[in-house]
């Protein structure tokens, strides 16, 4: 039976192509939800973006028949408008001015349940609350669940795997191994390791094309002052040298390296190797989008609070350069070595040969991380650091980020990798905390 589903308009606003997500199925617009979105078409952010893109989606469909009766989407299902209280706008507005557009829902939810005759009535909203309330009211709530990651699907970058003693052995003498059997994904991570000869152990890495274990690439020397201290970071710093692995994605609880590794690698490769062009770093001024105008001062000023974890990390790495001669963040800055940049003015732009490092990235939607990785211009490498456990953006869980969803969607891709950090060693207190607290 065909269901109708009403959405909330933080749906609309996470996604605009939701209104195409639900098959063959009925999707109900409230017209009190249209007038939510119209305050929003005016911002300079993401959230408005989506929103003129909810109005010029609607106006398209607008041009094909009336929304108020209903009109055919592509995939075979239905767009209607609900015009309210006995279908009169007017009436609807002078009788709802003291009701939440909560409150809206789902009274129009009870209503078409009774009216629709057993017909399956669903109020998809992205607010915890509302589904809460929505159940004590006996009505069907459900997420956006789209792009929402399977929480039994996590991937978590690397696995132990158990080989000859020959096989660890080669790749300890820095020669590949074959691949044991099983089902793995391009530069996934392993720890090898054989019961023939004890802790017989290697680090390796699934060759991009599935056929091999090739070891890793340890650097001669510490990188800006950095050696790695557990495997997962060893794991790390080799996607992040690997200049055929064009996105990496770092994941893991505070305090376990995943910027400071990332910042490291890129100004090894920028100011040493020449790789890139330029260390180019950022991350979402949470909402993404606020306009920086209210903030005093001139653009570097406005960026000082959002970016200051950024700039300790950088201080860090320069303190330990010992025995050399070296430049202070300002310089660097100066002479245009790297640069820090809000999220907020990438789309429309193109950035090619640099290192791009995107912090905090588990409070970006899918449509904004969409964003970012199409902008990477020829010869970029971009890598993303984020904390599931740290999550600020309300629209936005665990399994419904953007940095979860873009891990999951790439990782059979062989220009990817990912790697999970599990133990933190920013100290032996900030551990602590994050595992007790």
């Amino acid at each position: 039976m065909r269901k109708a589903y009403i959405l909330d308009t933080n749906v609309l606003l996470h996604d605009p192509g939701s209104l195409r997500s639900f098959q063959d199925n009925t999707v109900v617009v409230p017209i009190y939800v249209i007038e939510e979105i119209d305050h929003f078409k005016k911002e300079a952010s993401e959230l408005g973006r989506n929103a003129r893109e909810v109005s010029r989606i609607l106006d398209g469909y607008r041009l094909q028949g009336k929304l108020s009766e209903g009109v055919a989407l592509e995939n075979g299902g239905t767009l209607c408008v609900s015009l309210g209280d006995d279908g009169d706008p007017l009436a609807a507005q002078n009788g709802r001015s003291s009701l939440s557009v909560d409150n809206l829902l789902l009274a129009l939810a009870l209503k078409m349940r009774h009216q629709e005759e057993g017909r399956p009535v669903v109020l998809v909203t992205k607010d915890t609350n509302l589904r809460i309330k929505a159940d004590a009211l006996g009505l069907r709530a459900e997420d956006y669940e789209t792009d929402r990651v399977n929480p039994g699907d996590l991937y978590h970058g690397a696995a132990e795997l158990r080989v000859a003693a020959k096989d660890v052995r080669r790749l300890r003498e820095g020669e590949p191994s074959p691949l044991p059997e099983g089902s793995f994904y391009p530069n996934q991570y392993a720890w090898v390791r054989s019961d023939e000869e004890g802790s017989l152990s290697a680090l390796a890495r699934v060759s991009p094309d599935l056929t091999e274990l090739r070891p890793l690439r340890v650097p001669s020397r510490t990188i800006h002052g950095l050696t790695p201290r557990n495997k997962e970071q060893q794991f790390a710093l080799d996607a992040l040298l690997d200049p055929e692995v064009s996105l990496v994605t770092l994941m893991g609880k505070a305090g376990t390296g995943k910027t400071l590794l990332a910042i490291a690698a890129g100004l090894y490769q920028v100011e040493e190797l020449g790789v890139y062009g330029r260390l180019l770093m950022s991350r979402p001024i949470f909402p993404m989008g606020n306009d920086l105008g209210y903030l005093p001062g001139e653009i570097e000023e406005k960026l000082n609070p959002w970016m200051q974890p950024i700039f300790d990390n950088l201080e860090f790495l320069l303190e330990r350069q010992k025995g050399r001669k070296v430049n202070s963040v300002a310089k660097l800055l100066t002479d245009g070595i790297i640069g820090i940049e809000p999220l907020t003015y990438i789309r429309g732009r193109s950035i090619p040969a640099q290192f791009l490092v995107v912090d905090e990235a588990q409070n970006l939607t899918p449509l904004e991380v969409k964003t970012i990785i199409t902008r990477v211009g020829e010869g970029t490498k971009i890598v993303l650091t984020g904390d599931l456990q740290q999550i600020d953006n309300p629209y936005v869980d665990a399994w419904s980020n953007g940095f979860n969803y873009l891990v999951q969607k790439f990782r059979p891709e062989p220009l990817a990798a990912h790697v999970e950090l599990m133990k933190g060693e920013r100290s032996v207190l900030a551990e602590r905390a994050s595992d007790i607290l």
